[in-house]
């Protein structure tokens, strides 16, 4: 039967038979084709907007840019159909069945696809963004270049699935099976993988930032690709350690830190934080790189955190003690439990704070310089402050090694 551009607005097809009918470029506006048999049916380009075709059967049909926007296609059978570039927009989708499928191209944006079946299907560069695939299943399915932002994909299944570029930025993925799927180069900044499953997951050149990872899964990621497979259990640091493997720059910039880096601790009063600016400048002529804590704490860290993973990176640590505020808590998280060199400083005549005292027993806390004035400080820096830290990083150094020998004889 030949139905090519019939007009059938809100006509009343339930049930109906219209197996292998053209139907293409019809209008089939707010029609009723509740449990109708579409199989095999050429639907190119029809206007089915609004229409009504719960369970109805759409196996092997061809759908090719056909206007579904707000249908209500629950429950329907789309197995092998042919939806190229079709639009979905907010459409009802759940319970349906894409099972080999070909949406290529095809717009789902804000659709309703809760429990839908998409296993196997060709999803690449599909728009989907804010559609609810809640509980889904996208095994197998080809979602290259899909565009997932800010999708709702919780207990979703997508294992093996493969996202390459996929954007699944602020998508939703908490409880979600991702167990051997092909994340390269995706992008996932914000995305909330709660008690995801990303075992065994590909994740060559993605995109991590800002991640919600409590309760993931992260055994055996791989890194590379195209070759000998290396795997880490961090999603986080899989770029980093990708990074430290191929970029000589990146080696070279974390080398430049280790070796130069100089923390400077001390307080940040308008006269005090003078000091430790003119301290900052005058490193610079030294050829360090002065790191000064003066910046806002991120919100996941406390004072002392941050202060903490700074002067893991630093060759060695400079603490104005001179009317102390947050220093003694910062040097508590550090000395004890960091071999880094730390350089006291005190303007003056005054004592180090009381509980100062306590640190002589770690040897890389060096004794206190005393200076009177910037002036004096600042003449006086390479001989007082830097040359007692440097030799301090080379006895540790030195010490370091020959521990490292003993343990090594046979």
């Amino acid at each position: 039967m030949d139905l090519r551009k019939a007009d059938l607005i809100g006509a009343n097809l339930r049930e109906a038979n219209l197996g292998k009918v053209n139907l293409s470029d019809a209008n089939l506006k707010g029609a009723n084709l509740k449990g109708a048999n579409l199989s095999k049916a050429d639907l190119t380009g029809a206007f089915l907007r609004g229409a009504d075709l719960f369970e109805a059967e759409l196996s092997k049909a061809d759908l090719i840019k056909a206007d579904l926007i707000e249908a209500d296609l629950s429950g329907v059978n789309f197995s092998e159909a042919n939806l190229n570039e079709a639009v979905l927009i907010g459409a009802n989708l759940s319970d349906a069945n894409f099972r080999g499928a070909d949406l290529f191209e095809a717009d789902l944006e804000e659709a309703n696809l809760i429990g839908a079946n998409l296993s196997d299907v060709n999803l690449r560069e599909a728009n989907l963004i804010k559609a609810n695939l809640s509980g889904a299943n996208l095994s197998g399915a080809d979602l290259t270049d899909a565009d997932f932002r800010a999708a709702n994909l919780s207990d979703a299944n997508l294992r093996e699935a493969d996202l390459i570029f996929a954007d699944l930025s602020g998508a939703d993925l908490s409880r979600t099976t991702l167990q051997g799927a092909d994340l390269s180069a995706a992008s996932l900044v914000e995305a909330n993988l709660t008690n995801a499953d990303l075992t065994s997951c590909c994740v060559y050149g993605v995109s991590a930032w800002e991640l919600k990872l409590e309760g993931t899964k992260q055994q055996n990621l791989v890194i590379t690709h195209g070759e000998p497979a290396i795997t880490v259990d961090d999603i986080e640091v899989a770029q980093f350690v990708y990074l430290l493997l191929h970029n000589e720059r990146i080696r070279g910039v974390i080398d430049t830190i280790t070796s130069k880096a100089v923390l400077i601790l001390g307080r940040f009063t308008d006269a005090r934080k003078a000091v430790l600016d003119a301290l900052r400048e005058e490193l610079r002529k030294h050829n360090y790189l002065p790191i000064l804590f003066d910046f806002s704490v991120p919100a996941t860290r406390d004072i002392t955190e941050t202060v903490s993973l700074l002067a893991r990176m630093a060759r060695f640590i400079i603490a104005d003690l001179t009317d102390p505020s947050s220093i003694p808590k910062e040097l508590e998280a550090i000395v004890p439990s960091l071999a880094v060199p730390v350089q006291p400083l005190l303007e003056g005549a005054s004592r180090p704070y009381s509980m100062f005292k306590d640190y002589w027993k770690y040897e890389w806390v060096l004794p206190v310089y005393r200076y009177e004035g910037l002036e004096p400080l600042l003449a006086t820096l390479a001989e007082k402050v830097i040359a007692p830290a440097e030799g301090k990083v080379r006895a540790l150094e030195e010490r370091r090694r020959m521990i490292e020998a003993e343990l090594i004889k046979p």
